[in-house]
């Protein structure tokens, strides 16, 4: 999807938000009681998983049809 300047300017921050929301979600490393792991956001924001490494996290996100990136 190739949107122009003027569309991305327009758009409203709960727009730009579920902007690729069912192609992408994200990672962020978190403390699960008291030990790393991933959470797994929707492009919203919305939590919707974890894991106890990065790699299983991704390939979750994988089996959903949608592309792992990294929050830091």
């Amino acid at each position: 999807m190739h949107l122009s300047r003027s569309t991305l300017r327009s758009l409203s921050n709960r727009d730009f938000a579920r902007l690729g929301a069912d192609e992408v979600a994200y990672l962020r490393p978190v403390l699960l009681n008291g030990a790393l792991a991933f959470s797994i956001h929707a492009a919203d924001g919305t939590p919707i998983g974890a894991a106890p490494d990065a790699n299983l996290a991704a390939a979750a996100i994988r089996q959903h049809d949608m592309e792992p990136m990294l929050v830091h």
